[in-house]
């Protein structure tokens, strides 16, 4: 007995002193948000995209229903954190008669304000016949959207714009998923003069191979933050092992006049997922953020995730230390 519990004590010991490496720190009440929240019928709700609006936190939330097809609704939120206000039926439905692409769903929504048109830009995967792909819309206000329609043909995920303009053109982070896996499924650049046709695509960041936390197949994580040092971002590796995938998350810095220049990327995983709300659910072992805010004010990120394709959650940072870390790792080649 005695030696089962010095197995024990130490375990838990070791499991603690890497909670407190890792740069974001989860909120106290995690999840934030569950479908028992929800003022409708919800089979569950998470990977939320993010943004400010009027003030307040606004989360456009996946929510799954019954039947497996996903929709998109709004979370807002004065502080970030707590009273959650939930639009009582869903904001933005997928529309399968005018956009066919949308017939099993829209999900993994994620949030960027173009201050050049006044309009804020909803890149999010629609679940086609022929495989996921990039769609994108753009609102005014939140209640009220104009659908683009697709932007990246299947199989295409996990996509975000950049906030301006790169001489002259928008630049789109997104990731392609190639039909022979052995290639592998890479972070990638496309521009565009009119936010509809998309081409000088090219690969960004490469999955690692072998045995990394992020081999094989990575993708973008929220949408890019600019900092003083350089445009920010936060992606996603999955590890495979014999028992299913695991979600991690790390960090890359890019150029900021220049984003084909990636500047740094950590060579370990920051974030993982650990807690229960994150290792059991619908899919196991998955953090998988769709959105974060800068406080600039008080310097804090707070990071909102989906927790097993099942719940809400946050973690928070601040950018100085982040951007501290980022900035000691080398640029990675494979």
């Amino acid at each position: 007995m005695g030696i089962i519990m010095l197995y024990k004590k130490k375990r838990r010991s070791k499991i603690s002193m890497k909670k407190c490496n890792e740069l974001f720190k989860r909120y106290d009440n995690n999840p934030i948000l569950t479908a028992k929240d929800w003022p409708y019928t919800a089979h569950t709700v998470f990977n939320p995209a993010a943004t400010i609006y009027n003030g307040k936190t606004l989360l456009l939330v996946r929510v799954e229903d019954k039947r497996g097809i996903s929709h998109l609704t709004l979370a807002s939120s004065e502080d970030g954190f707590t009273d959650w206000k939930i639009d009582s039926i869903p904001t933005l439905q997928p529309d399968p008669e005018n956009y066919p692409e949308e017939v099993w769903g829209i999900e993994d929504p994620r949030i960027t304000h173009l201050e050049e048109i006044g309009e804020w830009a909803i890149t999010y995967t629609a679940y086609s016949q022929g495989g996921p792909l990039v769609s994108l819309a753009t609102t005014t206000n939140f209640k009220e959207f104009n659908k683009l329609g697709p932007i990246m043909p299947p199989e295409d995920k996990d996509a975000a714009l950049f906030p301006k303009r790169f001489r002259g053109k928008w630049l789109l982070l997104h990731r392609p998923t190639p039909a022979y896996s052995g290639t592998g499924a890479h972070i990638w650049l496309s521009y565009s003069p009119d936010l509809k046709y998309w081409g000088n695509h090219q690969i960004l960041i490469k999955a690692r191979r072998g045995g990394w936390w992020d081999a094989n197949k990575i993708g973008l994580a929220p949408q890019p933050l600019e900092t003083q040092e350089g445009w920010l971002l936060l992606y996603h590796g999955v590890k495979r092992t014999v028992n299913g995938a695991i979600y991690r998350l790390g960090l890359a810095l890019l150029d900021l006049k220049d984003p084909e220049k990636v500047l740094n990327r950590s060579d370990e995983w920051i974030f993982g997922p650990t807690e229960e709300y994150e290792r059991e659910g619908d899919v196991d072992d998955v953090v998988f953020p769709c959105g974060w805010i800068h406080d600039k004010a008080t310097d804090q990120v707070r990071l909102y995730y989906g927790g097993a394709d099942t719940c809400i959650a946050v973690a928070t940072a601040n950018l100085s230390e982040l951007l501290d870390y980022i900035k000691q790792c080398p640029e990675t080649e494979e």
